[in-house]
């Protein structure tokens, strides 16, 4: 039985006997009852997690059926090639169970666990994922920038090292479409990170990584770390902003064209060689890419040469500075709006307190702004996001989305929206509301797709 939107081609997902022994487990566990004795529960699961609606569940504190039922779910979702999906359950004391299996939809950013984000223009993305580093012209590189003292260094070091020859950083050149600057085609010539090279020698490898001060990356697995080699879910993303101060070394980029990466820290951290520095940096300087963050990079040193010698950059520092773009109205941050009004403004996160509800007057007309986000019941007057006609991103509560809904003042430029809830208890409206808005720019709508089934008689309240 389908609801309103045909189901795609999804057997395995929704069907009742993939999720008869999860909905068992967890309607066994509820003691509340509604009048006629039914047990109601929502939830969601996800490839990396799951979350009932009496909270989340972790995996330590699960019960080994309930993992069990859980990776039965999760393999249905891997072979439908889904991310997440959201469901709800009423189930009689008989036993009469109906099932709602949300999602999937092209048009919605699956979340871990719990829903996602409406994608209300294809293949937008957020301001950071598409700025550009400024130019540079008179940058230069680094005065400790040598050569020759790198090679002597290297070959004195790694006696016996095998190098990359000619053709191999031709190809990497050709591959990556830019030239390989003179310290980093040393390096290759000296050292070409090839673990077969050493797999019979550990310490071989062991001295490879204390010298360069990396896990060295051979030259066929260079990569440019532009804006798309670190994706991010809309949500985060559009709470980001790519800010560089006038004395920054390193622009406060999510990703570069001229961002060269050559080798990894051994925890997730990826080194790179800077061809596009910030205003007080240098070209061919190194940086360090967080796997933490999303934005930015660590200047660890000046060149190539500075890094095989350890010596670090003078003051040295993470140039990471959002400023006044983004800010945070909470009880542990800013207490007001006009706080943080300012003509930078970016980003506007409006979180939990006890004060009255805020106007969003100071902020109208500010010409960056394009994310705000609000917890339910912290605005005054929904309408009045009507007025902040360059947002891109949106995320409020369902009855802040009713009110602009109801007074046709949802802004038009908006690429992608959220909607935040506290708890997972009414997917059935959610699901309404979500493709209502999906509706506004002509999306496909979320599947909904109702599935009956028997668990058999529950357990006494």
């Amino acid at each position: 039985m389908n609801e309103p939107f045909s189901a795609p081609s999804l057997p395995a997902l929704n069907s009742f006997e993939t999720w008869a022994p999860l909905l068992r487990a967890w309607a066994d566990g509820i003691e509340a009852r509604s009048e006629d004795g039914a047990v109601r529960m929502a939830g969601a699961v996800g490839r990396e997690g799951w979350r009932s609606s009496s909270g989340v569940r972790p995996r330590g504190r699960a019960s080994a059926a309930e993992r069990k039922a859980v990776e039965r779910v999760r393999d249905a979702l891997v072979a439908a090639g889904v991310e997440s999906v959201t469901f709800s359950a009423r189930v009689a004391p008989s036993g009469k169970t109906r099932l709602r299996v949300m999602g999937p939809s092209p048009a919605v950013e699956s979340g871990p666990v719990d829903g996602g984000t409406l994608l209300l223009v294809e293949g937008a993305l957020p301001e950071p994922w598409r700025r550009l580093p400024d130019p540079a012209p008179a940058a230069r590189p680094a005065r400790s920038a040598d050569p020759a003292a790198l090679e002597r260094r290297l070959r004195g070091r790694l006696p016996g090292a095998v190098g990359a020859d000619d053709e191999e950083i031709a190809a990497a050149e050709a591959r990556l479409g830019l030239s390989l600057p003179d310290e980093l085609k040393t390096l290759y010539r000296v050292v070409r990170g090839r673990w077969e090279d050493w797999e019979q020698d550990p310490r071989a490898g062991d001295a490879v990584y204390d010298t360069v001060g990396c896990e060295l990356f051979p030259p066929d697995r260079l990569y440019v770390a532009d804006a798309a080699s670190r994706p991010a879910p809309w949500r985060f993303a559009a709470c980001e902003a790519a800010v560089t101060p006038p004395d920054a070394a390193v622009q406060g980029l999510v990703g570069s064209p001229g961002w060269i990466v050559f080798g990894d820290n051994g925890g997730g951290d990826r080194l790179a060689v800077d061809l596009t520095p910030g205003p007080a940096g240098h070209t061919g300087q190194v940086v360090l890419m967080s796997h933490e963050s999303f934005v930015g990079a660590e200047l660890i040193a000046d060149s190539l040469t500075d890094l095989v010698r350890g010596t670090e950059p003078r003051g040295r520092q993470r140039d990471r500075g959002e400023g006044s773009a983004v800010a945070h109205v909470n009880a542990a941050h800013l207490r007001s709006v006009e706080a943080a009004a300012h003509p930078d403004l970016e980003v506007l996160c409006i979180g939990v307190w006890d004060d009255p509800p805020v106007d969003l007057t100071p902020v109208s007309g500010l010409p960056r702004l394009r994310t705000l986000t609000a917890y339910p019941g912290t605005l005054a007057d929904p309408r009045q996001i009507g007025r902040l006609t360059g947002l891109e991103y949106l995320e409020i509560g369902p009855e802040e989305w009713r009110t602009l809904l109801d007074a046709k003042a949802v802004p038009r430029s908006l690429a992608a929206a959220g909607i935040t809830t506290h708890g997972l208890r009414d997917h059935g409206r959610l699901v309404d509301l979500s493709n209502e808005i999906l509706a506004l720019w002509g999306r496909p709508p979320i599947v909904r797709t109702v599935v009956d089934g028997d668990l058999g008689p529950l357990p006494p309240a």
